[in-house]
């Protein structure tokens, strides 16, 4: 028995094999396209996967502004932010946060499902959404997926 073949290979930052994916957020709900981005951008699909290391695809989101919430959501969730100064409390909902910034509920979203370490605010320089159609990462040409492949 050759115990050489029975060795565990981790990776480290110098040979993890990074992709890019774009992703359409048209009419997907905004747990699940967050739930399933985490996935990917943290590399958990990869058979190689270290908890220690960022190994995670690039992520592109497009069609932020078309997101779906579903129950109330929409008009009662709140979001709660502080400016820092004395009575500074800002509370917002997804609607009004729709309107005005749409990239922001999504990434909001998935910052919420990684890591609060150092690993996880380098694993969400990862992600990049967009209002629309159009994103300026055609250079790395992206492959658009399906969510329902990933998990």
């Amino acid at each position: 028995m050759d115990s050489i073949s029975y060795k565990t290979v981790y990776k480290n930052n110098e040979n993890v094999q990074k992709n890019w994916i774009l992703v359409d957020a048209e009419n997907e709900v905004l747990g699940r396209l967050a739930s399933r981005v985490a996935y990917v951008l943290r590399g958990k699909h990869k058979t190689y996967f270290t908890p220690h290391v960022d190994a995670g695809d690039s992520v592109v989101i497009i069609n932020a502004e078309k997101i779906k919430l579903t129950g109330k959501k929409l008009t009662e969730k709140e979001y709660i932010r502080h400016t820092g100064h004395p009575g500074g409390q800002r509370i917002t909902t997804p609607k009004e946060l729709l309107r005005t910034f749409p990239e922001r509920v999504i990434k909001l979203a998935v910052k919420r499902m990684l890591p609060k370490t150092k690993l996880g605010d380098k694993v969400f320089k990862n992600l990049f959404v967009y209002a629309g159609t159009q994103h300026p990462h055609e250079a790395q040409q992206p492959k658009a997926i399906k969510l329902t492949s990933i998990k």
